[in-house]
């Protein structure tokens, strides 16, 4: 082989190399790009499904309430040929309340621990960020949402107290019609059933903040990019 072709072989060679290791660094680059967006994605999807969650079982305790406080009306106004099934009609919805409620209580304690992680998360990534607009951009939506999202457990704080107050009389009051179903032991609850009244009026009154606050995250959520 002459010089001249030794020559050209290495240059081939290095320009080979050079070509191989730029494209693995491309893949590599593409890769770690992808996995990052991928991620950040899957947390944003979470979040949102996690709110519908949240929402979808406020909604759905508020019409349990509804129903609840309703047997309950029609069985201090029961007579006493219909005074069986309105009681049972009665006990059936304290147990639904009971699950739907219990519930609720845990979807909401799930989304305070949860958005610690998610914005924790986020503010890993923003960090990673080296130019400085992108990261002031990251920041300054991530505060903002962090506001929002914090809405919930704020408005959710005085659910508990006002739902297991609600739900301690009305099984009280089965309890006690339980051992004696008679037309005047109905009537002689009917202070007990005033107070669940009020109860019902506090415990409804707890969850709007609650929904208002879901709303807002919502119309975050889907209108901005973080």
């Amino acid at each position: 082989m002459t010089t001249h072709a030794y020559l050209k072989d290495n240059v081939m060679k290095s320009r080979n190399s050079t070509l191989i290791l730029f494209t693995m660094l491309l893949l590599g680059t593409a890769a770690f790009l992808g996995g990052c967006a991928t991620t950040g994605m899957d947390r944003h999807v979470k979040t949102v499904n996690s709110i519908q969650v949240v929402d979808s079982e406020i909604r759905k305790i508020i019409v349990q309430i509804d129903a609840t406080s309703a047997s309950l009306d029609s069985l201090v106004k029961a007579g006493k040929f219909d005074l069986k099934n309105a009681f049972e009609t009665y006990s059936d919805n304290i147990v639904k309340l009971d699950n739907e409620g219990q519930l609720v209580l845990k979807r909401v304690e799930e989304m305070k621990s949860r958005s610690k992680e998610y914005f924790s998360e986020w503010e890993q990534q923003g960090n990673s960020y080296t130019n400085p607009q992108i990261r002031e951009l990251s920041e300054e939506r991530r505060i903002k949402l962090a506001e929002t999202y914090a809405q919930v457990p704020e408005a959710g704080a005085g659910i508990k107290e006002a739902y297991l107050s609600y739900l301690a009389d009305l099984k009280e009051i089965q309890r006690y019609l339980a051992n004696d179903l008679t037309p005047e032991r109905v009537e002689s609850i009917a202070p007990v059933a005033k107070k669940a009244v009020l109860e019902f009026v506090a415990l409804k009154a707890s969850l709007k903040p609650v929904i208002l606050a879901l709303d807002d995250i919502k119309a975050e959520l889907n209108g901005g990019m973080k």
